[in-house]
């Protein structure tokens, strides 16, 4: 696979799976564009792009905002004169039962989740369609397919995802702009390293390949879904959950 020459804006890149999204898009010749809220930690990532040779640029980005959205697109573009790959990452959690979820933390997650990748979407596409060429992929959830108990705002968030992939693929697919989504299944993170042990033994056990995933599986997932191999694939979510859900 071979990025050089190409520019992705990575959203939610200070830590975890967008962290690793944007080394392993650097790692194969692509300028990493960074957002994230905290940006002292995204400026740590920026500094492991350049590292590997890259150019990289960090900004702050709240994706829940438009106004951010529309100051950190434009920073970008200032910068770079384009934004060729979107990597829809930035993302949180408010688990709660239905029964107990406070409104301000399905209104949180919403806002976060699906409608920060919906701002960020409509910031990059014109000079994708312009271009004619552009690759967006938004990282989804397995949960968002197979359900899980006391997350529906989170599920509910990834889900609309999916629907928001599929529906922006359709639209822009003439314009050689492709829309994929990444589906990741229980990977290990700091999140769940702290879970007891009980809970993460369940977890395996629904596991077929017999280990929880990486942020390097998700990212290695991401990278090709922006290569050119992937060029005639869109609307697709891709699993990556080590087969623990296979619909």
């Amino acid at each position: 696979m071979n990025l050089e020459g190409r520019v992705a804006l990575v959203t939610g890149a200070a830590q975890g799976i967008g962290r690793a999204i944007a080394l392993a898009l650097a790692e194969v010749g692509a300028d990493i564009a960074g957002g994230d809220v905290n940006l002292e930690g995204m400026e740590k990532t920026a500094k492991e792009i350049e590292a590997l040779g890259r150019k990289a640029l960090a900004v702050k980005l709240d994706v829940s905002d438009p106004a951010s959205v529309k100051e950190a697109v434009g920073k970008i573009l200032e910068a770079w004169g384009k934004i060729d790959i979107l990597v829809n990452n930035a993302g949180i959690t408010k688990d709660n039962l239905i029964m107990r979820m406070k409104r301000e933390d399905w209104d949180r997650v919403l806002s976060i989740n699906l409608n920060g990748a919906f701002h960020c979407i409509q910031a990059v596409l014109p000079g994708m369609v312009k271009q004619r060429y552009g690759r967006i992929i938004n990282i989804a959830s397995v949960v968002a397919q197979a359900g899980n108990a006391g997350q529906a705002n989170y599920i509910s968030s990834k889900a609309g995802l999916i629907g928001l992939t599929k529906a922006v693929a359709s639209e822009v697919g003439s314009r050689t702009v492709t829309v994929n989504a990444v589906a990741p299944g229980f990977i290990a993170t700091a999140m769940t390293e702290n879970l007891p042990e009980p809970v993460k033994q369940r977890m395996m056990s629904l596991i077929p390949l017999g280990r929880m995933g990486t942020d390097r599986d998700i990212a290695s997932a991401v990278r090709f879904l922006a290569s050119e191999e992937a060029g005639y694939i869109t609307g697709h979510v891709l699993n990556v959950n080590g087969g623990m859900y296979m619909a």
